[in-house]
């Protein structure tokens, strides 16, 4: 038994549940590890996050937070923030992507209810003092992952500083646009993958959220383009634009056109750091199956980037990165 198997069983000793059988539940690109637990008949979660590469305060505060705006998160069972431990309910298997690649004609009932979701925290959320805001600041650093790491990939070589320069000065002249619409909570990895249906719920509730802990303060258009624009599986044109009528119909004093601009640029600066997060998952992290979604990616930033509010970042791409050098194979790539 390693040091750490020995703290994840006194943790679960404390908390009751050290007789419990334990069945390994998928990871995600983090070093988080979970298990379903099973004890006479009930289960529950573990998080491992083990410090100093993972914390799970923000989890645990965030969780907390949704909570008291009527959202459904997992019950927070045992915490031991020292070494990096979560026991936690667990919302089962219904994961609205395992739903959704198994019974795709249900993809309209699933995304209404997840943006129903987003719609009725919008009407009751008022921001606590310690959430973190995602400012430009944050948003240009994070874009700026096509530099650091895509531009490497791709020529060989750092990305020379007055190219770099001219990338961030095209972010400040964006992000204004996208800052048009009213403040609210983001979640920061809405999609079908973090949603789980709890059909015993009622209306919204049956909507649970998972892997909230990156959540900050930011533009509330966020969070439906996370949902709407999936790196990781395509959806149809047509459900888009119905989710952003469902949303919009819910906020009637939001303009619609501000609300694109906000939602394009947006859009665009999560793209482009998922771009550079992706390559840097295969060159640091030695994770290259995520580059497979890259081409989507490209594809939905391009859609962005057709927006006028992004003419500046447009510019910088179609010139540094056009899309014959775009759909080239990145050198070395596995095949």
């Amino acid at each position: 038994m390693t040091a750490r198997d020995a703290a994840i069983s006194a943790f679960l000793d404390a908390a009751g549940w050290g007789a419990a059988r334990r069945m390994t539940l998928a990871g995600d690109a983090s070093l988080r590890r979970y298990w379903r637990l099973h004890r006479n008949g009930e289960t529950a979660v573990l998080m491992d996050a083990p410090p100093p590469h993972e914390d799970v305060r923000p989890f645990a505060r965030v969780a907390h937070m949704l909570a008291r705006f009527d959202v459904s998160v997992p019950a927070v069972l045992a915490e031991d923030a020292a070494n990096g431990f979560l026991l936690l309910e667990d919302f089962g298997d219904r994961l609205f992507g395992r739903t959704l690649a198994e019974q795709p004609a249900r993809a309209d009932e699933l995304y209404v209810l997840a943006t129903d979701s987003l719609i009725a925290l919008q009407r009751r959320f008022a921001p606590p003092a310690d959430l973190p805001r995602f400012d430009d600041a944050r948003a240009t650093a994070e874009a700026s992952r096509v530099l650091e790491w895509l531009w490497p990939a791709q020529f060989g070589t750092a990305c020379p500083d007055a190219i770099a320069a001219a990338y961030r000065a095209a972010w400040s002249a964006a992000l204004p646009a996208w800052r048009g619409v009213p403040d609210g909570f983001i979640h920061f990895d809405f999609f079908v993958d973090n949603l789980v249906h709890l059909p015993a719920r009622d209306g919204a509730r049956a909507c649970g959220w998972l892997d909230f802990q990156d959540g900050v303060l930011g533009p509330s258009s966020f969070d439906l383009m996370s949902l709407l624009q999936d790196v990781r599986r395509d959806v149809p044109a047509e459900l888009e634009r119905s989710m952003v009528d469902r949303y919009l119909a819910a906020f009637p004093a939001l303009d619609r056109a501000t609300f694109a601009a906000s939602y394009a640029v947006g859009g665009a600066q999560r793209n482009a750091r998922i771009l550079g997060t992706f390559v840097r998952l295969w060159k640091r992290d030695s994770k290259p199956s995520y580059l497979k979604y890259l081409p989507r990616v490209w594809a939905l930033l391009e859609r962005d980037l057709a927006h006028p509010a992004l003419a500046p970042v447009r510019g910088w791409f179609d010139h540094h990165l056009p899309p014959a050098r775009r759909a080239e194979p990145l050198p070395g790539a596995p095949t």
